[in-house]
């Protein structure tokens, strides 16, 4: 199953009642909402391009670090960790394993308006 996003799109490949596999096409120069999950986790790999992932800030008034994946390249966000996927000018294509069930993202910021919650406080992470 493929669904439109904003950003580019989203290719539902594989479910079980553990996980989900998506490949995400992400359009040039397009970011992805800065948000958190509850309690999934995910991992991605780089099948195409390179992005950058912006993670934090982890305390009120923090920074935002910023960690660069180019191509067959791999990385694990765990959850409740504040991040922002965005992909350079020639775009993205990124496999992503992650628990299965409903969304558990929430939206603090979002270039296409959908915001869904703004926690009080966002979680915060001693990484």
């Amino acid at each position: 199953m493929i669904v439109d996003k904003p950003w580019g799109t989203e290719e539902i490949w594989a479910t079980t009642h553990h996980s989900v596999g998506k490949i995400l096409t992400i359009d040039p120069s397009a970011r992805l909402s800065r948000k958190y999950h509850k309690i999934k986790n995910h991992n991605i790999r780089v099948l195409k391009g390179a992005i950058t992932i912006e993670e934090g800030p982890f305390c009120s008034g923090g920074e935002i670090h910023e960690t660069t994946l180019a191509e067959g390249m791999t990385y694990l966000m765990p959850a409740n960790v504040i991040h922002r996927l965005c992909a350079g000018p020639e775009g993205a294509v990124l496999l992503e394993l992650s628990g299965a069930g409903s969304s558990d993202s929430v939206r603090l910021e979002d270039d296409y308006r959908r915001v869904t919650e703004v926690p009080e406080q966002p979680p915060q992470s001693d990484k």
